[in-house]
């Protein structure tokens, strides 16, 4: 008895898990970072299921992994809830609606392109994107400068001005951050082991 309670809650996790990467896939648009932004709003503040920096983890990695953000945020936020079954759930609620979408927008491809009322539809959402991305600037950008760390707010500084004053790659900006990290880790550990 105890086993089918389980198990019944378990599967009802995996289908709301589902549900949820599906919804937030069908309806976000502007990229990964915008999906991340409502992936923190279901799973961090409305299930409790991931905390805020664990969130904020998963966010870097995905962002720092190949592939889509979006995907790779999913495969995170699925393993932590669900292990293996919940990272496949995750990953295929958020692949089915862009597969759907883009199979329809390439069979009719012209038609879109040459669409005046297509072109509006996109120049709104890009306003509403960029808004979005801003909130995700401002709670992340937040989360660093709680922690007072004067190394973790310089980091992020010289990111933005590496990659906004000075043109520099996104993907070299995310490599030496991450380089970074794993040197200072390393030293950490080194002084602990000293001690």
């Amino acid at each position: 008895m105890v086993k089918n309670k389980t198990s019944s809650a378990r599967s009802s996790r995996l289908w709301k898990l589902f549900l949820s990467t599906l919804y937030i896939s069908s309806f976000t648009f502007g990229g990964g970072f915008v999906i991340v932004t409502f992936m923190k709003k279901k799973f961090v503040d409305e299930l409790h299921w991931i905390d805020e920096q664990e969130m904020l983890d998963m966010t870097a990695l995905a962002q720092s992994s190949p592939g889509a953000i979006a995907v790779n945020a999913a495969i995170l936020v699925g393993w932590q809830v669900e292990g293996l079954v919940g990272m496949t759930v995750a990953v295929l609620g958020t692949i089915i609606p862009p597969m759907i979408i883009l199979s329809v927008i390439s069979v009719f491809y012209n038609a879109f392109a040459a669409n005046h009322y297509i072109a509006l539809l996109l120049k709104g959402m890009q306003a509403g994107v960029a808004a979005v991305i801003l909130d995700v600037v401002f709670d992340l950008g937040g989360k660093v400068l709680k922690t007072r760390s004067w190394v973790y707010i310089a980091l992020m500084a010289a990111a933005f001005v590496a990659n906004t004053v000075f043109d520099v790659n996104v993907v070299v900006v995310i490599l030496a951050a991450a380089a970074f990290g794993v040197v200072r880790t390393l030293n950490q550990w080194k002084k602990r082991g000293a001690k």
